[in-house]
């Protein structure tokens, strides 16, 4: 591996602890006009060029976050109807608060034949499970639950309670065979890590089948493009700085890219002047304490993409820089240290802009 470090940029502002910060909802936006980051003019969403008409945005709350879809093209309003109709519908499909979910019946059962979305879900999940080493475990539901982070009743949990509750946790207690899930040793399972990944990409599948061309969905950070925008040009991403407001990492320029940030600054209680983070690593049980602030996956697939961003965090640098030197997934990296070094992977590194120092990971 060889790194180059870049001191183009030396405006760099000094950051502090990501955990203290206040929590921003999204990570990684659509630059509107007018909005500037890094020192640069950020790029209208919409060119001038395309009227009103061949344009249409819808916002909903899902997934218990805000998404916001836009599309362009004569079928624009039927694509965005129908992309949040699906979106309700694998929403429905996943929720672990919905009592007819497969994800609750496979809970509560131990078991459960499930749907092809939620089989195909396990199967991403438990093959980046493997490849991390367990650093993304969708079987960490029943710590997350216990931390109150999916209840929002946070608390510490006692030493011996958490130990006693990770003997649940392990991608190997979830199995499948075509579609029936099967969970051992009373393990239970959440697709929070990976679900809103592949609804992006689901609905980038729904605009392409009504004929759109340009369009972009953002669900709570999670920012999927499709094409360029109208002009040709490529859209301008705005990386969330883990210190909120608004101050950004930088800006990538990209198209037919899932863009995916996973901070512990997103979700966050504070308990006897200690912030704890919802990012747990499934080894400990606690929240993730790498090198790591933040990790943004740049991935055709959105799925891959939500997966990995949760697993880089938890691995930390140096074995995230080992990940993606040797791994078989296509896919490019955004990694922001403690000490605000930012690394990113060289299939990138020309389209992104920044204050920041900048080191280059090659393969």
């Amino acid at each position: 591996m060889r790194r180059i470090v870049n001191e183009r940029n030396t405006k760099r502002k000094k950051a502090a602890i990501i955990l203290k910060r206040t929590a921003v909802a999204a990570m990684c936006v659509i630059l509107a006009a007018g909005m500037t980051a890094c020192g640069k003019k950020a790029d209208s969403v919409q060119s001038e060029s395309v009227s009103e008409n061949d344009k249409y945005s819808s916002d909903i709350f899902a997934m218990d976050t805000y998404m916001s879809l836009t599309a362009y093209g004569a079928k624009a309003e039927d694509a965005v109807t129908a992309a949040i109709h699906e979106i309700q519908r694998l929403d429905a499909m996943f929720s672990v608060g919905n009592t007819d979910s497969d994800v609750t019946t496979a809970n509560m059962q131990g078991s459960a034949t499930v749907s092809d979305e939620t089989a195909y879900l396990v199967e991403q999940s438990l093959e980046i499970s493997r490849k991390t080493d367990g650093a993304f475990d969708i079987t960490i539901y029943p710590v997350m639950e216990l931390w109150g982070f999916t209840t929002k009743n946070y608390k510490v949990p006692q030493a011996d309670e958490l130990q006693e509750t990770l003997k649940r946790v392990s991608y190997e207690n979830a199995s499948l065979k075509a579609h029936e899930l099967v969970l051992k040793n009373n393990a239970q399972i959440d697709f929070g890590g990976i679900a809103k990944g592949y609804t992006s990409s689901r609905v980038m599948q729904i605009f392409k089948e009504y004929g759109i061309e340009h369009g972009m969905v953002n669900l709570g950070g999670n920012v999927q493009t499709l094409g360029t925008k109208t002009d040709g040009t490529a859209w301008r991403v705005a990386i969330q700085s883990p210190q909120g407001g608004n101050q950004y990492l930088g800006i990538l320029e990209t198209s037919d890219q899932a863009v995916i940030t996973s901070g512990g600054y997103e979700r966050y209680f504070e308990e006897n002047g200690v912030t704890y983070h919802h990012i747990i690593d499934p080894k400990t049980g606690y929240p993730s304490d790498s090198d790591l602030t933040s990790v943004t996956i740049v991935c055709a697939d959105g799925t891959k993409a939500d997966a990995l961003s949760t697993s880089f965090f938890v691995m930390g640098l140096q074995k995230a820089e080992s990940f993606y030197e040797n791994t078989d997934l296509d896919f490019d990296v955004i990694l922001l240290t403690k000490d605000n070094q930012i690394y990113i992977s060289e299939g990138i590194a020309q389209n992104f802009t920044s204050d920041y120092t900048v080191n280059v990971l090659k393969k």
